[in-house]
């Protein structure tokens, strides 16, 4: 494990959104990884947001503040704790803690500095509002990906030193390939008959991660395949639940798809995958679920979304020694039907791409690589440290 040898921080982390996926995820495997440097670390968030719920599961000290809505009590409350509990950064990071961090910030004396890290790819709204959130009261920016922070500098006008990519780190020891009798009690574990082809996504269920696509791809690929052994396994809840499972009964498509739900540990269901897809086509960053499905040396389907060509780059026809993905369009059934078709009959080009893909994350996209460079990037804003350095990931 790296670590600094300096004084121990007080980091605080705010998060307003009540919902679940890769960026409450990020927030909480960062925020044990701190603790586990020697760090102090204090989550702040509404009582009904899930990651309230789950911070003991990853043993991460929380307390719960009313900053679920852009309210003045939320600036109140969230004023009066940070001067009975002084940090050495606030790292915030949806736009309403964002925000009623920023202006509690605004209001207090001695205030802590603030770190805003934006998770996905949607455009900031370039006005004045937004440049005082990012140019004066956030000390850095940290993106999830080298072209959003590219797209925050040139929208907002920021000064590049201040923002810096760093994409969430996989911890490579959990996240790794399955030996054959852990593959093989995944598949069992599933009901996924030895010879069948088994396509997953681990994904929050909401529109833009292109699940309606997959299914309807799916759904294609199987009948010109016959539906001889084709699985569809759909891991993760959310908004689009119900839509998607009435797709699944409108295609005739209920007997090879499996919806199943949220799960406290995705590495068996990784396992069990032949090919892993995830057809976002907004509000990327680089996604935490590629990156576990690829340091499981699972063949990744994917699009261009955000920053995921950052770690995910190929074509469907293929060819490419380097290629660690099959890219299809955004929005693109045809496509994910043709990259499964594809794939399913050629075994060395899944082993080809799964194998490049994985010396990627590796080599790059390691959990302590994200703490060292979040580490110093706490360190500079509180003072306590040398300025970090601009590190391009791709």
């Amino acid at each position: 494990m790296t670590s600094f040898s300096a004084q121990p921080m007080h980091i605080v982390h705010t998060e307003s959104s009540c919902g679940w996926g890769g960026q409450e995820l990020r927030i909480l495997a960062e925020a044990r990884g701190m603790i586990g440097r020697g760090h102090r670390v204090t989550l702040i968030a509404p009582v009904s947001a899930r990651i309230f719920a789950e911070a003991s599961r990853f043993r991460v000290p929380v307390t719960a503040l009313p900053i679920e809505k852009k309210r003045l009590g939320g600036i109140g409350v969230l004023r009066d704790w940070l001067t009975a509990h002084p940090a050495d950064v606030v790292n915030t990071h949806s736009s309403t803690d964002s925000w009623l961090v920023a202006l509690a910030w605004a209001s207090l004396r001695r205030a802590p500095p603030i770190v805003r890290t934006r998770h996905i790819s949607a455009p900031v709204p370039d006005n004045f509002a937004s440049r005082w959130l990012y140019r004066d009261a956030s000390c850095y920016v940290v993106t999830t990906g080298e072209s959003l922070r590219e797209q925050l500098v040139a929208r907002l006008k920021l000064d590049p030193a201040r923002v810096l990519s760093i994409p969430t780190g996989i911890d490579t020891q959990a996240f790794r390939p399955a030996s054959a009798r852990e593959r093989a009690v995944a598949r069992h574990t599933i009901g996924a008959e030895e010879n069948a082809l088994v396509v997953g996504i681990v994904a929050t269920l909401r529109s833009w991660k292109g699940h309606r696509y997959l299914i309807e791809g799916f759904a294609e690929a199987l009948r010109l395949q016959g539906s001889r052994g084709m699985r569809l396994v759909i891991v993760g809840d959310g908004p689009q639940r119900e839509a998607l499972e009435a797709l699944v009964d409108k295609l005739a498509i209920r007997d090879h798809v499996r919806f199943a739900g949220n799960q406290p540990n995705v590495i068996p269901w990784l396992h069990a995958l032949d090919l892993f897809a995830l057809p976002s086509y907004a509000n990327e960053g680089v996604p935490q679920a590629i990156l576990q499905a690829m340091a499981c040396r699972i063949p990744v389907i994917t699009t261009d979304a955000g920053a995921i060509g950052e770690v995910a780059y190929g074509s469907v026809s293929g060819g490419g020694a380097d290629d660690t993905a099959c890219i299809v369009g955004k929005e693109d059934p045809a496509g994910l039907r043709d990259a499964i078709v594809a794939l399913m009959g050629d075994e060395p080009r899944r082993e080809r791409m799964a194998r490049n893909a994985l010396a990627v994350v590796r080599e790059r996209h390691g959990i302590e690589g994200m703490l060292d460079r979040m580490e110093a990037v706490f360190r500079q804003a509180s003072g306590l440290g040398a300025q970090p350095q601009l590190e391009k990931t791709a």
